[in-house]
C-alpha cells in the first residue's frame, strides 16, 4: 500500500465542513473518500490535517490516504480531479513515507480571515469575506494581537465547552494586510481549537469598533470562559492557507 499526500483547495460554502458525519454525506472528506474508494475498488479512508468548519474555505488543506495504484502520481491526481465537483480541487499529489500522517505529522498552520470594511457591499466577494460596515481602528486591533502571541491557555477562545484535552496553544505570528476595502488577518500557530480563530477575530473586531480595549485581553485569558471573549466571526471569511511539517516544534492536537 502506497501512502499519498495531496494538497487541496476548496470553497467550503456549500459543505458541512471537512469531517465526515453520520447524518450527511455533504462533507469534503466524504466526497474524496467516495472517489478514491471507487478508484481503488475498496474502502479507503482519507485523513485531513484539520477539521475545517462548515462554510470555511481552504487554499492549502493537506490530506493523505493509503492505496494500491500502478499508475503515476499525476494520473492519480487527474483521476481524482475528473470526479470532484468544481468547488474542490487537488493541487498536488505525491507518494510519501508510510508513517506520514497529514494531521499527526503537522507542526504548524496558517489561517487567514478576511474582513470587508466598507459601506460599499462586497458584491463579488460576499461569499469569502465578513462585511463590517463600521470603520475599524486597525492600530488598536494590532495592539491587541500582541497579547495573543506566544503560548497561552486559549480556553476562553474555544467554542467546545466540553473540551477535555489541553487548550494551551502557541501563536507565532499574526499579520495584517490592508487594502482600501479589505483587512486580512493571518494567524500562524502550532494548532488551533474549535472556532478559535473566528472567536479571536470577533474579539479583534470588537476592539476595532471601540467596544473593547486591548488591555482587556489578559482578563479574557484569565477567565477561562468563552462568554468573556468576543463574538464568533462567520465561517465564510476564514480560509486554511498552509500546513507546515518539520521537526523541532512542540506536539499539539492540530485538529483545526
Amino acid at each position: 500500500m502506497k501512502n499519498y499526500k495531496m494538497i487541496l483547495a476548496y470553497d467550503g460554502g456549500r459543505y458541512n465542513g471537512w469531517q465526515k458525519q453520520g447524518n450527511t454525506d455533504n462533507t469534503i472528506q466524504e466526497k474524496l473518500e467516495g472517489i478514491v474508494s471507487a478508484l481503488a475498488g475498496c474502502p479507503i479512508e482519507v485523513f485531513g490535517s484539520g477539521r475545517t468548519d462548515a462554510g470555511t474555505h481552504a487554499y492549502g488543506q493537506v490530506a493523505n490516504f493509503h492505496m494500491e495504484w500502478d499508475g503515476s502520481e499525476e494520473r492519480l491526481m487527474d483521476a481524482i480531479n475528473e470526479k470532484l465537483p468544481e468547488d474542490i480541487g487537488v493541487l498536488s499529489l505525491e507518494e510519501v513515507p508510510p508513517r506520514f500522517h497529514s494531521r499527526l505529522s503537522a507542526k504548524a498552520k496558517t489561517y487567514e480571515y478576511t474582513i470587508w470594511n466598507s459601506k460599499r457591499p462586497p458584491v463579488f466577494e460576499r461569499k469569502y469575506v465578513f462585511w463590517c460596515e463600521k470603520p475599524l481602528n486597525v492600530e488598536k486591533m494590532q495592539e491587541a494581537t500582541k497579547l495573543f502571541l506566544g503560548e497561552h491557555d486559549f480556553k476562553s477562545f474555544c467554542a467546545n465547552k466540553r473540551m477535555k484535552k489541553s487548550t494551551v496553544r502557541k501563536i507565532y505570528e499574526i499579520h495584517f494586510h490592508c487594502t482600501e476595502d479589505k483587512i486580512t488577518i493571518s494567524y500562524y500557530g502550532n494548532g488551533f481549537l474549535y472556532q478559535m480563530i473566528r472567536i479571536l477575530t470577533g474579539t479583534l473586531i470588537e476592539v476595532g469598533e471601540g467596544k473593547r480595549q486591548p488591555d482587556e485581553i489578559p482578563a479574557i485569558f484569565a477567565a477561562l470562559d468563552r462568554e468573556k471573549a468576543g463574538f464568533t466571526a462567520p465561517a465564510k471569511g476564514l480560509a486554511l492557507k498552509e500546513v507546515f511539517y518539520g521537526e523541532g516544534q512542540e506536539e499539539y492536537d492540530t485538529n483545526y
